[in-house]
């Protein structure tokens, strides 16, 4: 599902015009993006958890040349289901 088709989907079951839809969409992406920026956990009852993770640097190799690299330590975005969530999905 692209941004576009899930605007349509909260506009027609939530009876909002598209704008208004796009606009809440856009709101809680950013919202999401900017908590984690920040460090901070965000945690959805039911829906899961979204949390920065810290990955360690690494050795890695360059598939092109075969030459071994380093993979910078880094901090990534995750997610972690809820129960309500895998068993909806699990249905």
């Amino acid at each position: 599902m692209t941004k576009t088709e899930l605007v349509n989907l909260i506009a027609e079951k939530g009876e909002y015009s598209k704008k208004d839809a796009e606009k809440a969409l856009s709101t809680v992406i950013n919202s999401i993006s900017d908590t984690l920026a920040n460090g901070e956990k965000i945690s959805l009852v039911g829906f899961g958890t979204f949390e920065v993770k810290d990955r360690k640097e690494k050795q890695g190799i360059n598939p092109a040349t075969k030459e071994k690299i380093t993979v910078p330590a880094r901090k990534v975005a995750a997610f972690k289901p809820g129960k309500a969530l895998k068993e909806a999905v699990n249905k």
